[in-house]
């Protein structure tokens, strides 16, 4: 008898030690895990009871909640829903939260650590808890002129402030309205929420971050950085630019977009190059230069690396192991070159800031409920791309593609604009994409914006250039921030 209450209160003594475990190993282990898992009505009420602080852009209010008598206290809302939807996200009942809503949760639910004191004051206090805010970098004018310029067309806009890699547009085109997903009817949420993803043009992929493609000529931009900082090549050394050029160990051969030659005799200079945009000019160039020297430049610009603005941006690519055909392609910013309109932006600011290229950030400040600042965002340099000399050169070298090359459409007057347009090849059968990468003023280190615009497939234009489709939305940003 005495046995056998022995061996029960071993076995009540185990268990006993094993709920203690699992009570232990869910409260500090998987306590984060569980908090965040879709469908957890708790968590949910408990966000949705108090008030969920503001994203804001400057002191106005992109995204605020207001009270509401349903169970759910509190109703997220956008202004200007479809403007700012790369930026803000949604938040949603049922399908939780995107963008910055998803990445700054903590302070705009006001669940962060830091708001721990300021939470027991308000309950003393008797006031309900409400989120911190957070403050953008976008630039009102800018994000509206790339929105306009789009007007609906398939494609991403990206402006930065090439002197700390603040982000000042940030535009996908067509948009959603993050309205429709944030309302407190699931039924209705699911409704627009199943439209948008069957919807072909994919209103809710956000292209500025997440898409990447060939880059066509504005990649000669990386291609002729790789060139001065061989010590090889000046802006009046002479290039080849034939009419034709013939890829090495292919049966393929490589045409100018005017179907002429770059210059007299076939021959050109590396600033006429890129003011004309001469395709067999840069192939050569990058063929000599080799496929090594072209994926070490590209990565001194962010090809290769990830980069968190905190949204997630996709890789932009160059690849690795390219025979001589495929170097020359690459040069030219076709074969497996990929990239996302923010990195092309990155690109364009790298040259107007004497060559140093800053980390791209889309979050300027974040707040307390009583809108104290919290933390200042702080420009962190990336990498250094160009050597000073080098940087200016080139973006001498863009400002002739702007006064005298193919991308006339982007002049400001009485400012000194540097450009590149870009058609790239796709798919057979499929349109162009047309890109352009724009810089103003093209002063050295006083750039104020580097903007870079595609529009996917020629946005469904019948003619498709850079130039014409492109350079005009990048001039109506670059006009925006510099307040013209």
């Amino acid at each position: 008898m005495i046995r056998s209450i022995r061996r029960l209160a071993v076995v009540f003594g185990i268990l006993m030690v094993a709920i203690l475990g699992n009570l232990t190993y869910i409260q500090f282990v998987t306590a984060a895990q569980v908090r965040t898992q879709p469908g957890n009505s708790r968590v949910l009420l408990e966000e949705y009871s108090r008030q969920r602080g503001p994203i804001l852009l400057g002191s106005t209010a992109i995204a605020s909640s207001i009270p509401t008598n349903d169970q759910l206290r509190y109703l997220r809302q956008y202004s200007n829903g479809p403007l700012y939807a790369p930026a803000t996200g949604f938040y949603s009942v049922v399908y939780g939260a995107t963008g910055i809503e998803r990445t700054e949760n903590s302070v705009l639910s006001g669940s962060d650590d830091r708001f721990f004191v300021d939470r027991v004051q308000q309950l003393f206090a008797g006031r309900g808890v409400k989120g911190g805010a957070v403050r953008l970098t976008l630039d009102p004018k800018a994000q509206a002129a790339a929105y306009q310029g789009l007007a609906g067309r398939t494609g991403a806009v990206v402006a930065i402030d090439p002197r700390t890699g603040a982000i000042l547009a940030l535009v996908s085109s067509p948009s959603f309205d993050p309205n429709l997903l944030s309302s407190h009817n699931p039924s209705q949420i699911r409704k627009a929420y199943d439209a948008y993803n069957a919807d072909p043009a994919q209103p809710m992929l956000n292209r500025p971050l997440a898409m990447t493609l060939p880059p066509g000529s504005t990649f000669k931009l990386v291609t002729a950085a790789a060139a001065l900082e061989s010590g090889k090549y000046t802006p009046s050394t002479e290039v080849p630019g034939p009419a034709e050029l013939p890829l090495p160990n292919s049966t393929r051969s490589l045409k100018n977009w005017s179907g002429t030659a770059c210059g007299p005799g076939g021959k050109t200079t590396l600033q006429n190059a890129l003011a004309v945009s001469c395709n067999t000019a840069f192939a050569s160039i990058g063929m000599s230069l080799g496929a090594d020297a072209l994926q070490a430049q590209a990565e001194k610009f962010g090809f290769n690396n990830s980069f968190t603005v905190p949204l997630r941006a996709a890789t932009s690519r160059f690849p690795s192991g390219l025979d001589q055909a495929q170097t020359a392609m690459a040069a030219i910013g076709q074969f497996d070159v990929t990239a996302s309109a923010l990195q092309m932006a990155m690109v364009g600011a790298g040259i107007a800031n004497n060559g140093q290229v800053m980390s791209p950030y889309l979050v300027a400040q974040t707040l307390s409920p009583e809108l104290e600042v919290l933390q200042n965002a702080e420009p962190t340099p990336f990498a250094q791309a160009m050597t000073p000399a080098n940087s200016a050169a080139l973006l001498s070298m863009m400002v002739s593609v702007v006064d005298q090359g193919t991308g006339s459409n982007a002049k400001i007057s009485g400012v000194s604009v540097g450009g590149k347009t870009g058609t790239a090849q796709t798919a057979p059968g499929k349109p162009p994409h047309a890109w352009f990468v724009g810089v103003a003023p093209a002063t050295p280190g006083q750039a104020q914006v580097a903007v870079a615009v595609v529009l996917q497939n020629g946005g469904g234009a019948a003619e498709i250039s850079g130039n014409k489709l492109a350079a005009p939305i990048a001039r109506a940003v670059m006009e925006a921030v510099l307040g013209r």
